[in-house]
């Protein structure tokens, strides 16, 4: 029999809107707080392997050897991000990872990447309520220092994401795209 703590995740993992008044919300808080303990060791950890560990620990998955991540990192819940083969993390990226996030092999984030899987409705009558959208980064992308994805978005395979970008549509294979909001500026022949 699943808990309720599964059936809210699996909620937003649908992509359902889930209002902060919902009997089981608070689920989401004590989550998160659970995972912000671990983050506190991650983030004063210097040790690429207990690094990974802790990163295990959070995301419920292993994450390979061949993976680096370069603290400090900030995710909010943690179990919805699954990370591939020789991904590179720098510094301060920030993932809010309810709607989940799946980032493949060889993917690369800059500085204070954002990936954003979750938001808000624009209503002021329902802004109170938490809305997700999955987020995917395909093969060999590389997203730029300080870039934002936004939910329910997809990076394709061998893309780059430019510097400051505020990304809020997919984003083909092979393509570069740039600005706010992004938008291509060229194929990668």
């Amino acid at each position: 029999m699943k808990t309720q703590q599964t059936d809210i995740f699996q909620r937003l993992l649908n992509g359902e809107a889930v209002p902060f008044s919902d009997a089981d919300y608070a689920q989401i808080g004590d989550a998160c707080n659970s995972t912000r303990k671990l983050l506190i060791q991650l983030n004063a950890e210097a040790d690429p392997n207990k690094i990974r560990k802790l990163l295990s620990q959070i995301t419920a998955s292993e994450i390979d050897a061949t993976t680096m991540v370069f603290p400090p990192l900030q995710i909010n819940y943690g179990r919805n991000t699954k990370i591939g083969k020789n991904v590179f993390i720098n510094f301060d990226c920030t993932f809010l990872d309810l709607g989940g996030i799946t980032i493949e092999d060889n993917v690369m984030l800059a500085p204070k990447v954002c990936l954003l899987s979750e938001g808000h409705p624009i209503s002021v009558n329902d802004r109170q309520t938490l809305t997700a959208g999955k987020i995917h980064i395909k093969k060999n992308a590389w997203i730029g220092a300080q870039a934002t994805i936004l939910q329910g978005v997809t990076i394709g395979e061998n893309s780059i994401v430019a510097a400051g970008a505020v990304v809020s549509k997919d984003v083909p294979d092979n393509t570069v795209v740039g600005g706010i909001p992004a938008k291509i500026i060229k194929k990668i022949k």
